[in-house]
Parts: structure tokens; sequence; C-alpha cells
């Protein structure tokens, strides 16, 4: 791979699941094919994959100060959140940062991963449907209390409860309706794109400042080396740290999952196929879809290309979605071990 960069899209199955919310499981309208199409957030599938990479060095990641200010009314106002701009902590590195604080020069890293919203691999492989549910606790009534309020907000006796329910012949129930719950399912997509002239090189322009110059002191004495690339002056990362971070990078960009939004629409999200390759174009072939024309009604159908020059990886689920393939048991060890390989090729010390 002669690329400066390293691409990646991945497939993955979900099934009755939540990602993002807002209103309920996000989406948004194709028009093309007249749908709503769930998704995963760009920023939501970045964040879980820096929690697996700072999972997998066993670190925490940078501690970010949440400023408020309180106005002259008393009212409180949240500002701006800043973060130590330290690329010393991994999820700084490849994360980005941009601080713009009140009487100091503004620094701004751009993060060396571009990463998109896990999506359906095509709009008529994921959908979006509804269920309504409930919170029920009326197995057991004497243990759940009950209180009502009056209408001007008294709160009423156990006696006055029994006598209001007589005579307006109600009940009282330990269950809520929740209605009109959405949930997500079908074949999704991500990709990502890693920039490896910037992946452990942070530039050392001071008109653009991505570093103040107490952190490039600071790095300086941890062992960050001075060089050059196509941008510029850069202090680049130390070889020890390169590795460890690639590592866990790896690692990352296979496995993170999703964690929030499903205490009860967990769902695996396992992964069925991974292509890479130093052309976007070409993983874009590896794993697509395409529309069939063996029905009246538009259906489409996944593909899995190993012809179009992408190293592929597919695993055992993907024999169960998709005709034709054949799995492998070490199909993600493998990717992780592409992945690896391509990034430690890179020269980041002598890129010019």
């Amino acid at each position: 791979m002669n690329s400066p960069y390293l691409y990646l899209r991945a497939l993955r199955q979900a099934e009755h699941t939540v990602f993002c919310v807002q209103e309920g499981q996000k989406n948004y309208y194709h028009p093309q094919f007249n749908t709503r199409v769930p998704f995963s957030s760009g920023q939501q599938v970045k964040r879980s994959i820096l929690e697996a990479v700072t999972a997998q060095l066993r670190t925490t990641v940078a501690p970010i100060t949440f400023n408020y200010e309180i106005s002259k009314k008393g009212e409180l106002g949240m500002g701006e959140p800043w973060s130590p701009c330290d690329p010393s902590y991994p999820d700084q590195l490849l994360g980005g940062w941009m601080k713009a604080a009140t009487g100091e020069i503004t620094v701004k890293r751009r993060s060396p991963l571009s990463i998109s919203a896990m999506r359906p691999l095509h709009p008529l492989l994921g959908t979006v449907s509804r269920e309504n549910i409930t919170f029920d606790r009326s197995d057991n009534p004497d243990h759940h209390p009950i209180r009502v309020r009056d209408a001007d907000g008294n709160l009423l006796s156990e006696k006055e409860i029994i006598e209001f329910l007589a005579s307006n012949n109600r009940t009282l129930g330990r269950r809520t309706w929740v209605a009109d719950q959405t949930r997500s399912s079908g074949l999704f997509v991500y990709d990502v794109a890693v920039d490896k002239r910037t992946l452990f090189s942070v530039s050392l322009n001071q008109h653009e400042p991505e570093l103040h110059e107490a952190i490039i002191t600071k790095l300086r004495s941890e062992g960050w080396t001075e060089s050059k690339n196509i941008f510029g002056k850069c202090l680049v990362c130390p070889k020890q740290h390169r590795h460890e971070v690639i590592e866990a990078l790896a690692y990352g960009l296979v496995n993170w999952r999703i964690t929030s939004n499903q205490s009860r629409t967990f769902s695996l999200m396992e992964t069925l196929a991974v292509a890479v390759s130093d052309n976007a174009n070409k993983v874009a072939s590896a794993i697509r879809a395409k529309l069939s024309e063996e029905t009246t009604q538009q259906r489409a159908v996944p593909v899995i290309d190993d012809t179009v020059g992408a190293d592929l990886y597919i695993t055992l689920p993907c024999e169960g979605y998709i005709s034709g393939v054949a799995g492998s048991a070490n199909a993600l060890d493998q990717a992780e071990r592409k992945i690896k390989d391509v990034l430690l090729a890179f020269d980041y010390e002598k890129q010019l």
C-alpha cells in the first residue's frame, strides 16, 4: 500500500436494537427509495472506537474541563468544554481537539481518522420498526406505593384515594404504558479512512497552531522527535508508543461496540465482513449491494466480492445472510493483523 491512506469498510448485522436516540431511533428519509433509514452517527461510531482503543490500552480518556458561568441575573449557562490538547493521551492523538479559550490563541488538530455514520448497506436493507412496551410492577402492589395529589397539589390519604376511586369508578394500576418505541434491524456498514501522514505527527506550525508551547516542551521531554512531513515541521510520537497505539487501534476499528441505549435492546451487531485497501473505491466495491430484477417490487441484495482488489475478511455469521460466501473463524483476527501490518510499515519519522 503506497497510498498515505488506509481505507476500511465493515459490514455488520443488527437485530431489533437502538443506536442513536432522537425521539426514538435516529433515522433519515431516503428520497430515491421512499423509506426511513436508521443510522448511528459518525460521532457515536468515533466515540465507540476511541473507547475500545483506550480500553485495550488500559488507560483513561483525556480529562475534559466543563465550564459554566453564572450571569448577573443568576442564571447558570454552559461554556465551551476544554480538552487538554495533548497528544500523549491516545484519544486526543486519534480524535483531535479544539480549544478556543478567552485570552488564549486557538489551537486545533484535525483527527487523522475520518469516520462515517453506520447506516444500511442499502436503503432497502435496513428498517425502522415500532413497538409498544410497558413498565409493569403490578405483580406485588403492596410493595410499590402510590402517591396521588389533588388539583391544589395536596397529597391524598389512603382513605381519600379509596373514596375517590369508588365515587369515580376508577382504578390505580402500577404500570406505565410506553408507546411508539422505534427499533433498528438490517445490514449496516461503516467506513473509516486513516491518514497515516498525521496519525502520529503533530504540526509545529505556530501561525495556526495545533499545540501550545508548554505542550511542545512537554512532548519533547517525553521523547517526541522533530521531523518534517508534507504539511511542514512536526513532532513524531515515540516508536514504542506508536506500536502500542497501532495494536489498540487495529482492535478498536474492527471490534468496537455500541453499548449505550441498549439496556433492553442489546444486539451483538456481529461483523460479517471487513474490507481493507489503500483505495476507497475498492472497499466500496468489495462490500456493496445491488438491485435485484427477479421481482416486480424493488429488492436489494448484499454482495461480497473478493475480485476487486481489496483485502477481504469474511466471518462465519456472514454465511447466514449472503449466499455463496465462505466464512472463516479467524477472519477478524486476520483483518486486525492486516491493519497493524499496514500501519507499522509506514515510515512516520522520514516521510519526505
